[in-house]
């Protein structure tokens, strides 16, 4: 049994992973703004209801692991925001919000979870083939492609700053999955994969890629580039 961090559980992916750790008996902390019925009625399950943009929200997260927990074992980085919005439209407060929540949120909660962690912890950072230099890029992604190649950096810093101590750090690089998400910012578009097929490749990835994989990005997506 160990005890699994996910954000963005309110929906999509990151409701399908806190609903397959728990039901296969682990311990999971599932952090987002809106709450899900099903999931506050699993034994298995805490829900924090928080703001990861808020950085004082996100004590919530680190008062509960240091007083009910004391461990985590797995910390998934799921939660993201998506603005579809041609570059010269986008405001200051708009680029920074999608930062707020895909790069600065990573960073607070990943800074407050490391404390709780011991050799053969894994970080899973949730990124996206659209943050991956050199890969195919989309006009109006500005703000959100760019977040998403800042926290790939970011992981393979962490994971030489973190290497003597055992944890593992990688980044999943998804292609298009067929999320609320992306059809409130691509209407009409099937994505070929749905969020539950996703979710059990990262729940497995979770559990085991850090005995194969630490500082790397792996590129999560059926079509080239």
């Amino acid at each position: 049994m160990k005890n699994i961090v996910i954000t963005g559980t309110s929906r999509g992916i990151g409701y399908e992973l806190a609903l397959q750790f728990a039901n296969e008996g682990h311990n999971v902390l599932a952090i987002s703004r809106k709450t899900p019925q099903m999931l506050i009625e699993h034994k298995n399950i805490t829900c924090l209801s928080i703001d990861i943009s808020n950085e004082n929200e996100l004590k919530k997260a680190e008062e509960f692991i240091s007083n009910s927990w004391k461990k985590v074992d797995i910390l998934i980085n799921n939660a993201g925001s998506l603005l579809h919005k041609p570059f010269e439209q986008i405001t200051s407060k708009e680029f920074q919000n999608i930062y707020k929540v895909n790069v600065f949120a990573v960073a607070e909660l990943t800074r407050i979870c490391i404390p709780f962690m011991i050799t053969g912890s894994h970080v899973i950072t949730i990124s996206s083939m659209g943050g991956i230099q050199g890969s195919m890029k989309f006009a109006g992604l500005a703000a959100y492609s760019s977040s998403k190649g800042a926290v790939i950096t970011l992981s393979e810093l962490l994971a030489e700053e973190y290497k003597e101590k055992g944890i593992a750090f990688n980044v999943l690089a998804l292609g298009s999955v067929n999320t609320e998400m992306l059809q409130e910012a691509f209407p009409g578009y099937e994505a070929p994969v749905s969020a539950k097929e996703m979710s059990d490749y990262i729940y497995n990835f979770a559990l085991t890629g850090n005995k194969y994989y630490n500082g790397k990005v792996l590129q999560v997506s059926s079509t080239t580039p």
